[in-house]
């Protein structure tokens, strides 16, 4: 089942008003999204280990700005972009997991995300992914939602899910628009459900445009569409643009930004809601340790993933860091795993909505050779 952004307009007002019908009330206040960041996002630059002795030398000029910032935790430093994230971090509603990767080791962004997204132990060995595995141990009235025009593979399976994208279909005209706003002038039901839709429309026109408007606007929307008693309560979000090869200083920090801006406006838009939530973040692997002679970093294989939400038990990183001399770095050349992230998430996700992790992060996660951690939400 596909929601386009309410801009086809001209179809009717049924197509406009059906989602606001067609669920029945959640069984459950919880709520899940698990942004998924498609490239291989740099966690050495996200959370710089600054603290390091081998660091500088193997970032050069990528990392002046980070070795300004304070540390946290005695050996990192979060990105200056990610200004809400931190404050978040402060308000013990942020846990950061470094030196962390899925059970994949090589270096394919197709492979590497299926693999982070059906939870198996190779590339394609399942056709479901760990999303729709988990909708199925919910109430049966849990809405999940992809904003994506496809259904990616984290949300594929037997469960139903939706998608939320931008219409293929020529936006309405303004003359139309305006004749059917007066049209409905006189109409208190159907006047507030229009201006909802007129309102979402330009939501949706921001978000296209990109940049930290076109993320806050998404962080409203997608905030919009998990309100209220029948809104989505499993969300995914696809971000893309993170395969940093050449000039990564300045491309980090935008993508960094939009994401900051994108949470910020997510927590601000649910309000409430906030309190229970659970924003998962991840990666499908991590960069070099070393710049290349680009101004970037190249594929590499441990990472950075973050846990934020009102449900977290935050200030926290959570690491076993491996160091980043050569003779520490995984295949000579990238930042060591040390910690499972499919036992992350299934031990987060699991806690979060009341499940037992140790029964349930095995069938979210077959791959995963690591216990579900636990402690990562609040009790």
């Amino acid at each position: 089942m596909l929601l386009h952004r309410r801009q086809m307009l001209a179809a009717g007002t049924a197509a406009l008003f059906a989602p606001r019908i067609a669920f029945a009330k959640a069984a459950t206040e919880r709520r899940l999204v698990f942004v998924i960041q498609r490239g291989a996002a740099d966690g050495l630059a996200t959370l710089a280990p600054t603290g390091d002795p081998a660091y500088a030398a193997l970032r050069g000029d990528l990392i002046p700005e980070l070795l300004q910032q304070p540390r946290l935790g005695g050996l990192f430093a979060l990105h200056p972009a990610l200004k809400q994230v931190a404050g978040l971090y402060g308000a013990k509603q942020a846990l950061f997991a470094h030196a962390i990767a899925s059970p994949y080791r090589d270096r394919s962004h197709f492979d590497g995300q299926n693999v982070l997204e059906t939870g198996g132990l190779l590339p394609y060995d399942r056709k479901d992914g760990w999303l729709n595995r988990l909708l199925a141990l919910l109430p049966r009235e849990t809405r999940g939602l992809a904003i994506s025009a496809t259904i990616p593979t984290a949300l594929r399976g037997a469960v139903q899910v939706s998608s939320y994208a931008s219409s293929n279909l020529p936006d309405a005209s303004q003359d139309l628009l305006q004749r059917v706003t007066g049209m409905y002038a006189q109409d208190q039901q159907l006047h507030a459900l229009w201006q909802e839709a007129l309102q979402t429309r330009a939501m949706a026109g921001d978000l296209a445009s990109g940049g930290a408007r076109g993320a806050a606007a998404a962080g409203q929307l997608i905030a919009s569409l998990m309100k209220g008693a029948d809104g989505a309560r499993v969300v995914m979000v696809e971000t893309t643009g993170w395969d940093t090869h050449a000039g990564q200083k300045a491309r980090l920090n935008n993508q960094l930004e939009g994401l900051d801006g994108l949470l910020a406006a997510l927590r601000s838009n649910l309000g409430e809601s906030w309190a229970d939530t659970l924003v998962v973040v991840a990666t499908e692997f991590g960069r070099t340790a070393a710049a290349n002679g680009t101004g970037g970093t190249d594929h590499g294989t441990g990472s950075l993933a973050m846990l934020l939400g009102g449900t977290v038990a935050g200030r926290r990183i959570l690491t076993d860091w491996p160091g980043l001399g050569q003779n520490q770095l995984y295949e000579g050349r990238d930042l060591r795993p040390t910690a499972d992230l499919d036992a992350l998430i299934g031990g987060a996700v699991a806690a979060h909505f009341g499940l037992d992790p140790l029964r349930v992060a095995p069938g979210l996660f077959p791959g995963s050779k690591g216990k579900p951690i636990e402690g990562l939400i609040r009790t």
